[in-house]
């Protein structure tokens, strides 16, 4: 892991085969690997090549003391982590889903970001309609912060080959993820495409309306009172309260309106 961002937990990444070694205090899940055969339907090219294994992921990390906080916030927390190289010309990256409603909240919630190796883009829009609405590509490296609002969809993209990207993120306890739409139309409504000198281009997916694409960098997420450059685990730690808008968003309703990521 980059030593120049501890996440706030002793984890360590695993990388042959993908996934995590958790330190002392620390409970974790073996990780789910997720190949490259189950995200085929999202990508540009169906038929392309690339590593076997795209992803490992473990839901429900934290310290062995937050155990029961953390279910009684219903919080979870996630961690991913991404395989170098190219899937044909387009970058490694899941196929993109919606987070189903959860029956507590009656809402489909958001998800916080955090990322703690190398370099990634977090990719959202607001519907999987014929008309996506407002489209995000968001770039951030270790360190940064990224909050995909409540029921739009969205993919994670290892921006860089070279290496394997690692991220942290909240998540509501009672999650889920939906599929079908996305899978339907192919994807999500823009498709990351690396050009000859390693940059990302972007080419719409035909199945979607015209959108413009908003390409950017990550900013502090200070209007949900986050702190910026402290670790959102320690955050927790420090407030438990604090990430109560990812399993509850009803409480930052106002904040979600017209919320520009």
């Amino acid at each position: 892991m980059d030593k120049q961002f501890y996440p706030g937990l002793p984890v360590s990444i695993q990388r042959n085969p993908m996934g995590f070694i958790y330190g002392d205090g620390v409970f974790g899940p073996q990780p789910e690997r997720r190949k490259l055969d189950d995200i085929r339907n999202s990508l540009l090219d169906e038929q392309s090549e690339g590593p076997e294994v795209v992803y490992a992921i473990a839901m429900d990390v934290g310290k062995v003391e937050h155990k029961a906080l953390l279910k009684q916030k219903m919080l979870l927390f996630g961690i991913v982590t991404y395989a170098a190289g190219k899937i044909g010309k387009e970058p490694v990256r899941s196929q993109g889903h919606i987070h189903a409603i959860s029956k507590h909240s009656g809402w489909s919630p958001p998800e916080l970001y955090e990322i703690w190796e190398g370099k990634a883009i977090v990719y959202m829009q607001e519907t999987v309609e014929d008309d996506p609405g407002r489209c995000y590509a968001i770039k951030a490296q270790a360190g940064d912060v990224v909050l995909v609002p409540p029921g739009w969809a969205h993919c994670t993209i290892n921006a860089d080959p070279a290496i394997l990207m690692t991220f942290g993120a909240w998540c509501d306890r009672e999650y889920g993820y939906e599929y079908d739409r996305i899978r339907s139309n192919h994807g999500l409504a823009w498709y990351p495409i690396f050009t000859e000198d390693g940059n990302i281009r972007w080419q719409r997916n035909e199945h979607y309306s015209t959108r413009e694409l908003c390409y950017r960098q990550a900013e502090p997420c200070t209007k949900f009172g986050l702190d910026a450059g402290i670790p959102i685990y320690t955050q927790f730690e420090r407030n438990p309260d604090k990430f109560q808008f990812v399993s509850n968003p009803e409480i930052w309703k106002e904040n979600w309106k017209n919320f520009e990521p």
